[in-house]
Formats: C-alpha cells, sequence, structure tokens
C-alpha cells in the first residue's frame, strides 16, 4: 500500500489571502459573522503583538529624534520638564508610540480594503534602510544652515517625496502620509500656541515650515515597518490557521 505523503505547509503569498482564508476553511453552515473563536483570539494576540512593537519603535524614535532637536535648539521645553535622563518632555514618548502603533496598523488596513496589496520592496533590509533615510532628514532639518527657511523646507519636501518614491510608491502610502503630516502639523499647532513647549524662529504660524516633511516622511516610514509586519505574521506557520492579519477586521 502507498505510504500517504504529507504536503508541505500552504503559507499565504498575500495579505488578501490572509483575509479570505477564515472564510474559505469554515465549515458549511457557519454564517458569514460566525468567526471560529479560535481565529478570533489568535487575531487578536497577533494585533496586539503588532501593535506593541509598532509602539515601542515610536517610543525609541521620538527619544532618538527629539533628543536631537533639543540638543541643536530647534524646539525648546520648560527646564524643569526636560530634566530628565532622556531629556524629554515624559508624554513625548507615549505619545509618539501611540501615534506610531495607530498608522503603522491603518497602512496595512487601507490596502486591504482597497484591494491594492503592497507589494514594492518588501523585505526587513528595505525597510532598515527606510528608518535610516528618515533619521537623517531629521537631522537634516536640525543641521544644515540654509539662506532662509523656504530653501531649508524646499529642500526637505524634495527629500521626503524621495523616500516615498523609493520606498513606497502607493497611492494609499502618499495619501495617508499627507493626511499624517496635516493632521500632526495641526495638532503641534495647537500645543505650540498654548505653550506646552515651542520652536526658536518660527516662520509658519507658530512652528517651522519643514514640520510637515518630517511629519509625511515619518508617517511612511512607520506605514512600511506596519506592511512588514503585518506581512511576517501572515506568513507565519500561527498564521495560516486562517487569520485576518492585515490589520483590520
Amino acid at each position: 500500500m502507498k505510504e500517504p505523503t504529507e504536503t508541505a505547509p500552504r503559507y499565504p503569498s498575500t495579505m488578501l489571502k490572509g483575509i479570505l482564508v477564515c472564510a474559505l476553511e469554515q465549515p458549511q453552515g457557519l454564517g458569514p459573522q460566525e468567526v471560529p473563536d479560535g481565529c478570533a483570539n489568535s487575531w487578536h494576540h497577533d494585533l496586539v503583538q503588532r501593535s506593541l512593537v509598532l509602539f515601542s519603535v515610536g517610543v525609541v524614535l521620538a527619544l532618538v529624534l527629539n533628543l536631537l532637536q533639543i540638543q541643536r535648539n530647534v524646539t525648546l521645553f520648560p527646564d524643569e520638564v526636560i530634566a530628565t535622563i532622556f531629556s524629554s518632555a515624559w508624554w513625548v514618548p507615549p505619545c509618539c508610540g501611540t501615534a506610531a502603533a495607530v498608522v503603522g496598523l491603518l497602512y496595512p488596513c487601507i490596502d486591504s480594503h482597497l484591494g491594492e496589496p503592497h507589494k514594492f520592496k518588501r523585505e526587513w533590509a528595505s525597510v532598515m534602510r527606510c528608518i535610516a533615510v528618515f533619521v537623517g532628514i531629521n537631522h537634516a532639518s536640525a543641521k544644515l544652515d540654509f539662506a532662509n527657511n523656504v530653501q531649508l523646507s524646499l529642500t526637505l519636501a524634495a527629500l521626503s517625496l524621495g523616500l516615498w518614491w523609493t520606498f513606497d510608491r502607493s497611492r494609499s502610502g502618499l495619501g495617508l502620509g499627507i493626511t499624517i503630516a496635516f493632521l500632526a502639523t495641526l495638532i503641534t499647532q495647537l500645543l505650540v500656541y498654548n505653550g506646552v513647549y515651542q520652536y526658536t524662529s518660527p516662520d509658519f504660524l507658530y512652528i517651522r515650515s519643514w514640520l510637515p516633511c518630517i511629519f509625511f516622511s515619518g508617517g511612511v516610514t512607520v506605514g512600511n515597518i506596519g506592511r512588514q509586519l503585518a506581512m511576517l505574521f501572515l506568513t507565519t506557520p500561527h498564521g495560516e490557521s486562517g487569520l485576518c492579519l492585515s490589520g483590520c477586521t
């Protein structure tokens, strides 16, 4: 008698397959809303894991980049606020971490709703290069000296668009990056207006005109990290159990 052969595990190749596999593997008779408990629990577990990773990334980037801005006297906090080991206001890292978690989960979710899984340069080496370029753009905003702020803003805008074109090139990434830049700039204006902190030599209402470029490139960078994490969980044996791992229900 011919011995049965084991078939190799099937791993979804795209986020869309990961979204649909739960429904396809449900027993006959289950309604569309009757998702198996194991599937739902595993999905929430993976969602929490990705959220924690993104939160940690946001905290680390906030500490490093904010310290750079403070050392170059670009942003000014009250003396009693920054008298800590991190030389930063206590609320900055958790706020940036929360924003990173939201943005990082939102990018793959939007990709899945648009039916356009992002496949451009989907490897960790590309993600790490994107992070390095983002840190470089932030460093340039504090380090480079231009004749006026308009030249600096235009230079950083070109660099930010170059980062998107090099590591993203998706319509959803561009749209989300612009939206994030607008909302983050608005929130920063309100914080500065209420005296939470201030910028030296503000030239765009209460802030620096190049700040939206930093927020745009930061959104693209965190979005790439979120997409890669979604793909990482999607292509693990654990994710083959039929999970909606793209970041949205």
